[in-house]
């Protein structure tokens, strides 16, 4: 294990200057120097982690503290970056912007100070050079508790601009600028409807970023300035045997999950077996239960309501009343029906009433209080969890009966929230288990009947 370890969070001034497309080839970076990396995303985004895993050949983690809880957070960064070289954290929106104005909760300050993590911030710096200095004094001086230990400006339009930036912040006794990125198209991430597009980025493409920000970052000095010692994790966690087996969807169409959710499985004696409702004619033997992420169903709905044979055996097994569960994505495919971005209806699974169709705008976003209005495989009703929301599509008309939740949103307004139906459930809300673990027990022992 090494002595030291370098920790920190990127954070930005705001949405859009370039944070993911920094962290990502940092990733790639430091991986390709040797050093194990341990990637974490703040807050519940589901499509970040996966870029980050690719960059650094290693799983990424999401840090939220309305999810899990602050001592939640603390746990989940300890365990993953124990034996790492570098812990890299990517923030969320700008550095300040949380859940409410005055407030830091659901910011990626709230996470920096909560773990007292070394602050690199990223500047946006097309079109401006002085002003550079005005602007970081402000964030540096913000809040008490975040320190900003160096900035990376993006967007720099020649190596003179990058030496102005240097100078501008040197002057101002400001935390120094470790690099200047200049702007060029290669690094843009195309965008989807629900952010960034997914799928797998080209592995030349990282490892060309990687070496654009080798070129342009002094790495060295950016992880002498984070380095500490590292924490020794002494007591190994003794697992459970496993008491049953759960089938998680994982393909094109259902890829968005909380690998926090899987870890307090395996606690409870959970073992996780992935299978594709898009590619596989059947699926795994000997499963406990069925889980449906996150995902893009409305590009795959074609395919997925032409794997008959797949349908067929999920009815099967809903049939034979083990317990399945869809969030989101995995929602509409426990549906009766999904209408496409361009009017093609398809039919779904039909194991949960309502129709549902994709809209142009947003349908729904943030986070949600959840509390069960009927007993499920989480517990009886009244069951507390929490979860996030985000989604495109919505139902033709709501089900009026059988709700999953009431789900308050953090204004305090609630409403009714997916459906139930004997072994069967599904919202659209992702579920976060750390929020209430008894929810994953009981969903682990309505497995191992």
């Amino acid at each position: 294990m090494p002595d030291t370890v370098s920790r920190f969070l990127v954070a930005g001034t705001n949405s859009g200057c370039g944070k993911t497309t920094l962290t990502l080839g940092l990733l790639r970076a430091f991986a390709r120097r040797g050093l194990a990396v341990a990637p974490f995303k703040c807050g519940p985004d589901y499509i970040d982690p996966l870029f980050h895993s690719q960059a650094a050949k290693r799983d990424s983690l999401n840090l939220d503290a309305f999810l899990s809880g602050s001592d939640g957070v603390r746990r989940g960064f300890a365990r993953h970056s124990a034996g790492a070289g570098v812990a890299v954290v990517e923030g969320v929106m700008g550095l300040f912007d949380g859940n409410a104005p005055g407030s830091d909760a659901g910011s990626s300050a709230e996470i920096a100070a909560l773990l007292d993590l070394p602050v690199i911030l990223a500047v946006n710096a097309r079109g401006m050079s002085g002003s550079i200095a005005p602007l970081v004094r402000g964030f540096s001086e913000w809040r008490p508790g975040v320190r900003i230990v160096g900035v990376i400006a993006n967007n720099v339009g020649s190596a003179r601009h990058t030496e102005l930036l240097r100078a501008s912040l040197e002057s101002a006794g400001l935390p120094p600028l470790l690099g200047g990125v200049e702007r060029d198209e290669r690094w843009i991430l195309p965008e989807r409807h629900l952010g960034l597009a997914v799928g797998t980025l080209d592995d030349s493409w990282l490892d060309a970023l990687a070496d654009a920000l080798a070129r342009s970052i002094d790495l060295d000095r950016l992880l002498a300035a984070t380095s500490s010692e590292a924490v020794n994790l002494s007591e190994k966690e003794e697992l459970p045997p496993v008491r049953s087996r759960l089938g998680v969807a994982r393909d094109e169409a259902f890829l968005f999950y909380y690998r926090e959710n899987f870890e307090l499985l395996r606690r409870f004696g959970v073992e996780t077996v992935p299978f594709s409702p898009l590619h596989d004619r059947a699926l795994p033997e000997g499963l406990d239960g069925l889980y449906f992420g996150g995902g893009y169903p409305e590009l795959y709905a074609e395919g997925l309501a032409a794997n008959a044979p797949m349908l067929t055996a999920v009815r099967a097994f809903a049939a034979s009343g083990r317990p399945v569960y869809g969030e989101c994505g995995g929602y509409l495919y426990l549906l009766e029906s999904l209408t496409d971005f361009e009017g093609r209806t398809f039919p779904m699974l039909g194991l949960l009433p309502g129709r549902a169709a994709m809209g142009k705008k947003l349908a729904s976003l943030g986070y949600r209080e959840l509390e069960s209005l009927s007993a499920s495989l989480f517990g009886p009703a009244g069951t507390l969890l929490r979860g996030h929301e985000f989604h495109y599509s919505a139902l033709i008309e709501e089900p009026s009966w059988n709700s999953l939740f009431s789900a308050k949103d953090l204004r305090g307004c609630a409403r009714s929230a997916g459906s139930v139906r004997g072994n069967v459930a599904g919202s659209y809300i992702h579920l976060h288990f750390h929020s209430n673990p008894a929810a994953a027990q009981s969903f682990a022992e309505r497995m191992a009947r």
